[in-house]
């Protein structure tokens, strides 16, 4: 048994890197990046842990963090984990609701939080809470309410510390850590019911970085990352954690409105995403091309058709290139890819890690034909992360890439991915029963993914839980028609409806942007965007794109009718968790009336 790595890991660092920059974050008064090194890194990490010690936080307690990204979640993360103190995240968009349930279910008193939402929640979720006992603010420009004289700035929080010498009982802490120790609890959005709390201990993260160091060679001390997702996802989490294990410098984006501007500041070498940030730039692409005529056209879309057969049909497939496909590739290489990664901001591009959902294979294709080096996975919070990816030279076009090392994967029935090893949680917090549901006695973790394994590539097929059965008796993967059609440029966002249906049917909230330009172009006059979207030629468009796109679909997995939604799928209305995922059972309550209307005869 070994001291846990993430107890000392950014003290460890500090001792290498010294002045060096340890991560960067966003000043908005002044427009600025601020940076901060290893040395002062270390140096509030320990504060903190100081102060968490002061304030009587005990070994293995729970304290809750609920907020955007911001560099204070990182300073207080390593200051619990050096005092073998448990860190909850929070989203910061939760709702009321969802804080109260986690401050009951996990017994938290201390929750820090961001901004003036968060705390103005937990402000209002305190009287219900049993156990919360302070609320701590990182922003010091929050507005406390006038009867609150119990929560502290973090400034007067760190200053706790400094009342007396806690030195010896960080270092006695620190030493006495273990890799068995619990690091987070994370709670799950609960897409398909209640929300539960997923427990990560330190060997997981542990097990995690051994495994991507056989895998991520390139990634270094050289490495500027930016972060794009909330650090309460588990990707960006461990990915983050991952990356100042190896020496990375991270710049934290507070704001996830602002990223395509952070992006083009900050000028990164790596960043983890989601497929929909890779959508969106596809569609950008699309849209600046058929914009596009004459000369200007012809050279991006051999640019692209160049790129798939040099990337695709030949090095992904172990062939050398013709010379001649290599020069011309080469030339599109120094001109239209380099503009394409410059615009976006990625120009230092290193490698980029893409999982959270289903890549479209257009997207795919697209991305590595321009010599972008997205490498898919996929990974689950029960698995710290990462389960596969790819590698550079490495992928399959529709794959999720190998097995990471350490991990055992085998296929039960339906096809049902499980998996086993040493990053594979212990289990759900305070639900037994749910544990022993999905983890066997012999460590089988049961995923709810269907796939399959070729030559040595894993595959992704449907989420068991969202498989819908039509009333004809036949099974419908709404994920995989989704993916298909969110790719087009007139599409947002989509849900499939077909379970216990005569037919496939779609709530679509399209691109309005798109649509109101489209409206233009052609002259379709229209009072407001719920007119515009009722118009024939609108419906018209849309039938045609979709009949387009689902080709390659059997006849009864086929959208037959669609409805057309001016407003867009959120997270108010409970229409999507806090990693605006859709919540299939929400929107159908809040949309019944236009569902129905689709299947009147």
């Amino acid at each position: 048994m070994s001291n846990s790595c993430l107890s000392h890991l950014i003290h460890h660092q500090a001792k290498k890197y010294g002045e060096r920059i340890a991560l960067k974050y966003r000043d908005y008064e002044t427009e600025s990046w601020i940076p901060v090194t290893w040395n002062q890194f270390s140096e509030r990490v320990w504060k903190v842990s100081e102060a968490l010690i002061a304030l009587g936080v005990e070994v293995q307690e729970n304290i809750g963090i609920f907020s955007q990204n911001m560099p204070e979640c990182l300073y207080t993360d390593f200051g619990a984990f050096a005092c073998r103190v448990v860190t909850i995240p929070l989203y910061a968009t939760s709702s009321e609701s969802q804080v109260h349930y986690i401050l009951e279910d996990a017994s938290i008193r201390y929750l820090f939080v961001g901004e003036q939402y968060q705390y103005d929640v937990a402000f209002r979720v305190q009287n219900l809470c049993k156990t919360l006992h302070r609320i701590i603010i990182f922003d010091p420009k929050v507005k406390r309410a006038p009867n609150d004289n119990n929560s502290l700035y973090y400034t007067d929080f760190l200053k706790l510390g400094e009342e007396k010498d806690y030195k010896n009982e960080v270092e006695s802490r620190i030493a006495a850590s273990t890799d068995t120790d619990l690091a987070n609890i994370l709670y799950t959005s609960g897409t398909t019911g209640e929300s539960k709390g997923v427990m990560l201990h330190h060997s997981c993260y542990g097990a995690a970085f051994e495994a991507h160091n056989t895998r991520l060679t390139r990634l270094g001390e050289d490495d500027v990352i930016m972060n794009f997702l909330p650090f309460t996802h588990i990707f960006e989490r461990a990915w983050s954690y991952y990356c100042l294990y190896r020496g990375c410098q991270l710049c934290i984006n507070l704001r996830p409105q602002d990223i395509q501007k952070t992006i083009k500041e900050v000028r990164p070498t790596a960043m983890c995403s989601v497929p929909r940030f890779w959508e969106k730039v596809y569609a950008g692409v699309q849209e600046k091309i058929n914009a596009t005529t004459g000369l200007k056209k012809s050279l991006m879309l051999d640019a692209l058709r160049v790129g798939k057969e040099h990337n695709i049909d030949y090095l992904m497939n172990g062939k050398t290139p013709p010379a001649w496909l290599h020069m011309k590739y080469k030339f599109y290489e120094k001109t239209i890819y380099s503009l394409l990664k410059k615009t976006i901001g990625i120009e230092n591009g290193n490698f980029f890690p893409t999982a959270g959902a289903a890549i479209p294979v257009a997207v795919q294709e697209f991305v590595r034909a321009v010599g972008i080096n997205m490498i898919a996975g996929y990974g689950l919070t029960e698995t710290t992360a990462t389960v596969s990816c790819e590698w550079l030279d490495d992928f399959r076009i529709g794959s999720v890439g190998r097995l990471m090392p350490g991990l055992e994967l085998k296929i039960g029935e339906n096809n049902e991915i499980l998996l086993r090893g040493e990053t594979v949680t212990k289990g759900y917090y305070k639900k037994e029963a749910l544990t022993r549901q999905v983890i066997t006695e012999d460590g089988w973790f049961h995923t709810g993914d269907a796939g399959y394994v070729k030559d040595g590539y894993l595959y992704l097929t449907d989420r068991i839980k969202d498989l819908f059965k039509t009333s004809n008796g036949k099974y419908i993967a709404p994920q995989a028609i989704e993916t298909k059609l969110v790719v087009d440029r007139y599409i947002d966002q989509i849900s499939i409806i077909a379970d216990q249906r005569k037919f496939v049917s779609a709530l679509i909230v399209p691109e309005y942007g798109q649509v109101e330009k489209y409206a233009k172009d052609h002259h379709i006059a229209y009072t407001d965007r719920k007119d515009l979207l009722q118009k024939p030629e609108i419906i018209e468009l849309f039938k045609m794109r979709i009949d387009t796109l689902q080709q390659e679909f059997a006849h009864y997995e086929q959208i037959k009718r669609f409805t057309l939604l001016p407003e867009p799928f959120s997270m108010e209305k409970g229409e999507l968790t806090n990693t605006l995922k859709i919540k299939r059972s929400v929107l159908i309550k809040n949309y019944a009336a236009e569902i129905e209307k689709m299947y009147e005869e």
